[in-house]
This record gives C-alpha cells, structure tokens and sequence, in this order.
C-alpha cells in the first residue's frame, strides 16, 4: 500500500496514509509516532497478515528511504513477558556485536516497537538449494555460541531473572506460563497436566551453566548463505543454554531446519561442551508444552476474531512433541490410530458450499481465518462423531467405565495424568498420542505449515 502522488504541497498531517488507507485510528497514530520518531514520512504500508498487530513500513526522510517494522504488541493474552522485555533484549544483543534489527524506539500508544526491517528472509524451506541451507544453519549455531557467551549479567541489568539453583536453571521460565495457564484453565487438559507431572519429575538437576537463551530459538532472516538478522526475541531469558537447541526442534516442525543432529554436534564442539542428551529430551518437553500452556484457555473461549485453526494446531503439534519425547525416554512404543472413512451427511452440501465460498473470496487474514474453520467443520460433519466415539471407547478401556461425553473423559484422564508414573502413565502415554493424532487428522491441510509436521529424532 503506497501514498498516492499528491499536487499539493501542503504537507500532510501525522499518520496521514493510515488515514487514506482506512486502517483506522489505532495505525493512524501508529504511523504518526514513526513519523515523530524517524523524522521523515511513512510513504508505504503493508500490513503483515499474522496473529498479531504488525506493519512493514517504508519512511521518507531527507530523499531516502527508511525500511521499518512495527511490531505491535499481543492481544490474545497468551504471552508471559512484554514487549519492553524484547526491546531491551535486543539493544543488549546489538551492543555485543549479535545481529539482530536495530531498534529506533518504542510506541506508547498503540504500543509496539519500531525497529529496522532487516534484508534477507525467513525459512530455511526457501533456501536456493541443500547447501545455501546448511550454510545458513551453520552460521546461526555460530552467533548462538556466541550470544551463549555473553555475560548474564549483561541481561540481568536489563531485568532479566537469573536462575540461583539447579532446579530453576531446569524449569526456565516453565512457572510463569503454568502460573499463567492455571488462571486460565477452564476445562480438563490431561495432555497437559501429564506433560507437567513427567517433567517435575524429570529435572535434570545434574546442570548448573546459565546463559542467555533466545527462548524460540531457529528464527531468523537470511540471504546469500548468511544469517542477516535474529528474530523474535520475545521469549528470551537466562537458563541452561541447550534450551535453545530443543527449541530448535520444535521450530523445525513448521520452519524445516535441515539436519539438527548435525547442527547440535557443531555446536557442541564450537561451545566445547558434550551434547547431554536426557536434559536435551527435557528443554524439548519443556519448551513444547509452553504453547499448549498458553493457548488452550482460548482453545477453550476463543475470544472475537480469534484464529482458532491456527492456534488449535499449535495446540495438538506441540503437544503431541512431548509426548514423542516421554515415550521415547521411557521406551513406550506409539502406534497411529486408524480412522474412519469420511462418509456425506445430510448437510454435507451445505459445508461443501461455505468452503467454497471463501476460498473464492477476497484474499485477507480474516477470510482465511474463516475458511480454515469451514474446514475444520466439514471435516467434523463428515467424521467427527466416529472420531469421538473412538476417543471414549478407548478411554472406557483405561478407566473401567465408558464417560458418558468428551468433557467427564477428560476429568477422568486428568486424576491418571497428575499421578506421573502410576500404573496406568504409558498407556495414557499412547491414547492421548492416537487422539492428537485423530484431532490432526480433521484438520488435515487447514493446519497449514504444521500439517503432516514429523519431529526430528536426535542422533548423536
């Protein structure tokens, strides 16, 4: 979106293509404050269609063009740090030497924070080839060693919590999102609450190294084989660095990285520390279970205009991560379910036709939004019911009585859940696995970048 050309010379008040492009007022003083900040002009605008509020931004000052990103600030409440949390992150990265967006400064009102648009571009899927992929990668674990290098207390003047024992050094920040998620919850989570009791009695309380995590680490801008920018900082904080490694495997899933076990052995002989492969295992549990954490409340009472496709397979591939992990450390095989055929109903039609509709719609975020649930609801109509009744036959095995709806079998599974290793652990292991596995396959391509999503194994 481009300001048109004006005969006029009169100059155009703050905000002024917000205003012609209709994006209302909350852009337009957006857009003014940028203006204040860089001295110059916003001559350009396109809207990153995404979950949050975020804007690429051209700005015209003394006959040069400014390449900018607004990076608006969350408005689902899932998040567990704000956003002056990143700025400072990345001011304290770029002052020792990590490349990261430089930052022009912080809006109040709407709050955001204006920083440089870095060259280059995201995901590794869209490399030249296998070997500009492996050079980008391997560049990246280079500044990872190196941001794992820098002094925490660097991070701690910036407000940063330092870890002081071997168990907060294993939770991270895992007690600000389950804090989070306990004053959310709404309904039973027995993935969830399973995931949380493995890993308290998981702690790898053997590791005593803090450094500076990126948090979501493997996000990053790159071009020409190089890395041009880290991205996304938002998570960022002071713990055993190897979570930034398991990070990685769950970035993976969306964002294909190549060949983690590859990368994780160059990092260790660059760090000069072994790869410890059970506190691997747990940092993957760890982090994965974060997005469960702060997703289901609004799985469970999506808020207005709230993207429940998107959100809702982050919720099932990011748990189903950790389950892979436990049953992979405690040796519990996992089969797949079979399921049933779709079958047309009565008002098949009907969804065959809404589906239709707005996938010939206008492009925008919230068509999309809309045609992913249309999705998601035809499937429903034509096998959802067989799918849940599969769902509580098998909880009627585990439990001794057939649940009588989906909500009673989830309170059920929740009082085997918080038991961790009780008697019954490896085989709530493997039926909540075949029901991420049931509730993936409804959604089927509307998941998007996470349909058919594969974890990497790590072999060392």
């Amino acid at each position: 979106m481009t300001r048109p050309s004006e005969a006029a010379t009169t100059p155009a008040p703050p905000g002024a293509l917000a205003l012609e492009l209709g994006l209302g007022p909350k852009w337009q003083r957006a857009f003014a404050a940028v203006e204040r900040m860089l001295g110059g002009r916003v001559v350009r605008a396109e809207m990153q269609a995404r979950w949050r509020p975020a804007c690429f931004l051209d700005v015209e000052r003394d006959g040069e063009v400014l390449p900018v990103y607004f990076r608006g600030d969350r408005t689902e409440g899932s998040g567990v740090y704000g956003l002056e949390h990143e700025l400072g992150v990345l001011q304290a990265l770029a002052a020792h030497g990590i490349p990261v967006p430089q930052v022009h400064g912080f809006c109040e009102d709407p709050r955001g924070i204006v920083m440089e648009r870095s060259p280059g571009q995201a995901n590794l899927a869209t490399a030249r080839n296998d070997a500009e992929r492996r050079a980008v990668l391997d560049h990246y674990i280079d500044i990872l060693v190196e941001m794992h290098r820098i002094d925490p207390a660097v991070f701690e003047r910036i407000g940063l919590e330092r870890p002081r024992d071997p168990r907060a050094i294993a939770l991270a920040d895992l007690p600000k999102w389950e804090d989070s998620f306990r004053r959310r919850k709404s309904r039973p989570e027995p993935l969830i609450e399973l995931v949380l009791a493995w890993l308290h009695d998981h702690l790898p309380l053997h590791r005593s190294r803090v450094s500076f995590a990126a948090g979501d680490a493997g996000q990053f801008l790159f071009a020409d084989g190089r890395v041009t920018a880290v991205i996304d900082l938002e998570l960022a904080f002071l713990g055993d660095p190897l979570a930034d490694l398991a990070a990685m495997r769950s970035r993976d899933a969306s964002e294909p990285l190549g060949d983690l076990s590859r990368s994780f052995k160059r990092y260790a002989e660059l760090s000069g520390e072994p790869l410890d492969l059970p506190a691997l295992h747990f940092h993957t549990a760890r982090f994965a279970i974060n997005t469960p954490l702060a997703v289901a409340p609004l799985c469970a009472a999506p808020p207005p205009r709230f993207n429940f496709v998107q959100y809702f397979s982050w919720y099932l591939a990011y748990g189903r991560l950790p389950l892979e992990v436990i049953a992979e450390v405690e040796g519990i095989e996992l089969i797949a379910p079979e399921l049933p055929a779709p079958t047309v109903s009565r008002h098949g039609p009907a969804y065959e036709a809404l589906v239709a509709l707005l996938r010939d719609g206008e492009p925008s975020y919230q068509i999309d939004t809309a045609l992913r649930i249309a999705e998601l609801a035809r499937e429903l109509d034509r096998r959802g019911e067989r799918v849940e009744a599969q769902d509580l036959d098998e909880v009627a095995a585990l439990v001794g009585r057939r649940p009588t709806d989906w909500h009673s079998a989830d309170v059920a599974l929740e009082v085997i859940a918080a038991e961790a290793r009780g008697p019954r652990f490896r085989d709530l292991v493997r039926l909540l696995y075949r029901r991420v596995r049931r509730q993936e396959a409804l959604l089927g391509a509307a998941m998007r970048e996470l349909a058919g999503a594969e974890f990497q194994r790590i072999r060392l």
